[in-house]
């Protein structure tokens, strides 16, 4: 390789590297001076215990004035799932979080109640990839749900996840018990940071992201992160949502 850029630049021609360190490290990072040689330096995975707490300050009044903001709609909304075929209003499910602790993510119920049974015999309908369970005209959806899913109002309960410290506003997607065993090696180091209710793959376009691009996409968050890079996702994530995409 050596040989060969030094070829390209002998008649002129422009060459530009991508080392595969970044693939680690991410964008952001550091030079340090190695005797006058100038090295790339490997910075610091997880967040500083500043950092940490004003991310928590952050998300602690993000979602209190949401839930202040939302408490109407959210009564409605509990109104109309309950009488849309009855059960309970919420829906909770076994997630894996901050340096895999489970917990139990809220949302409002858009299933029938009997859905989870039905899910092997609609296992050869399933979109996804590597393990995840994904049907783009869920039959188990009721009508409100399907209201709901893509206008991604069933995401709102989570607010209280993060008042209750389980999630964060923005993070790596908590996954279910059986994706999160199919994480291996470095990639689970996204469990260094508390999940999100948004986060960096949720805005990129589809939702069927493969796992391992999902995982990756995480790690590489937590490596470069900022306050102004959750910001930034937060305001991205608004045109998502209101452009009925779902989350």
């Amino acid at each position: 390789m050596l040989n060969l850029v030094r070829t390209l630049k002998a008649v002129g021609v422009r060459v530009s590297v991508l080392p595969r360190l970044l693939e680690v490290v991410g964008s952001s990072v550091e030079f340090d001076d190695l005797h006058g040689v100038t090295v790339m330096g490997v910075r610091r995975f997880e967040l500083t215990r500043s950092s940490a707490a004003f991310k928590r300050v952050f998300d602690l009044f993000g979602a209190g004035l949401g839930l202040l903001a939302v408490s109407p709609l959210l009564l409605v909304i509990a109104v109309a799932v309950k009488l849309d075929g009855g059960g309970p209003v919420f829906f909770r499910q076994w997630r894996v979080g901050r340096h895999g602790k489970r917990f139990q993510m809220l949302k409002f119920r858009t299933m029938v109640v009997d859905a989870e049974s039905l899910k092997d015999s609609l296992r050869h309908r399933n979109e996804a990839q590597e393990g995840l369970f994904k049907i783009k005209a869920d039959p188990r959806v009721t009508r409100v749900g399907r209201w709901l899913r893509s206008s991604a109002l069933d995401e709102l309960p989570q607010l209280w996840n993060i008042v209750r410290g389980e999630m964060s506003l923005v993070g790596p997607r908590p996954l279910v018990i059986d994706e999160d065993r199919r994480i291996e090696g470095w990639h689970r180091r996204r469990l260094e940071l508390m999940p999100g209710m948004t986060g960096p793959w949720q805005i990129l376009g589809p939702a069927r992201v493969p796992l391992k691009e999902m995982v990756a996409i995480d790690y590489l968050y937590i490596a470069n992160w900022s306050l102004w890079t959750d910001i930034k996702i937060l305001l991205r994530t608004i045109p998502h949502v209101l452009g009925r995409k779902g989350l």
